[in-house]
């Protein structure tokens, strides 16, 4: 059984804030590294997606929704993608890469030593793109949980980049936040399971050199303005809430 995993989601194609993130102690001794979606959707997907693959069987790769759209687009189809990189990033991809990305499971369960079947999803456990908040009412939460068996007490998510720990009628639900694209104050954020305890932790990062070495290494056209934006975290935790809140069915 897996004795400790670090979680991270929603990497975007972050790469300098990915490795630093990795370099962490406790990260790098944990026996596994799940990471709940979106992993590539920005300005460095082909090197974000070699360093993950350079994990190995270390790494558990939950599919997001932005995974399943990039994949999508890479191979000419005709949708609706939520940001100007998706088109730009897709054409970067290897077509390993974009196999890779269609291939990715969800969910994902894994056995967790002081957790049991531990469920990795990146939405909810039934949509990658559905959304649940930390103050999503309990009905909503009975509603995308209705389906886990009773076996499930912990859960795993991403989506909203934010990170919190809640209970919902005694099953543990954890969201480490965003790797890439956190929204409320900048930084790398992840989660540690170990021994039963959850604990949730924030990389902190050189946000100019970030943003610099983002614009020196990425070609994406628009760069500079995509690094500014989310390594320095421009939207708050307010605003995020704000905007995500009428898509998790609660009244406006």
């Amino acid at each position: 059984m897996i004795r400790s995993a670090a979680v991270l989601s929603d990497i975007h194609g972050v790469l300098p804030v990915l490795e630093s993130i990795l370099a962490e102690p406790e990260v790098a001794a944990a026996d596994r590294i799940v990471v709940t979606g979106d992993h590539a959707s920005g300005p460095q997907p082909v090197e974000v997606l070699d360093l993950l693959a350079a994990l190995g069987e270390k790494a558990v790769l939950v599919r997001g929704n932005a995974d399943r759209e990039l994949a999508a687009v890479a191979r000419g189809a005709s949708i609706e993608v939520p940001a100007e990189v998706v088109p730009w990033a897709a054409a970067q991809l290897t077509p390993e890469q974009v196999s890779l990305l269609e291939g990715l499971p969800h969910p994902v369960t894994l056995e967790l030593e002081g957790f049991g079947t531990v469920l990795c999803c990146h939405g909810t456990p039934r949509d990658d793109e559905e959304v649940v908040l930390v103050d999503s009412r309990l009905e909503r939460w009975t509603e995308v949980f209705a389906s886990l068996p009773d076996g499930v007490r912990t859960v795993l998510c991403g989506h909203t980049h934010m990170p919190f720990v809640r209970l919902v009628d005694r099953r543990l639900v954890i969201n480490p936040g965003s790797v890439g694209m956190p929204y409320g104050r900048p930084g790398g954020n992840w989660a540690l399971l170990r021994d039963g305890v959850v604990s949730l932790h924030r990389t902190v990062i050189d946000v100019e050199a970030t943003i610099e070495r983002i614009v020196a290494e990425s070609t994406y056209p628009n760069r500079r303005g995509w690094a500014e934006y989310f390594i320095r975290s421009a939207a708050s935790d307010v605003e995020a809430l704000t905007v995500f809140g009428p898509r998790d069915g609660r009244a406006t």
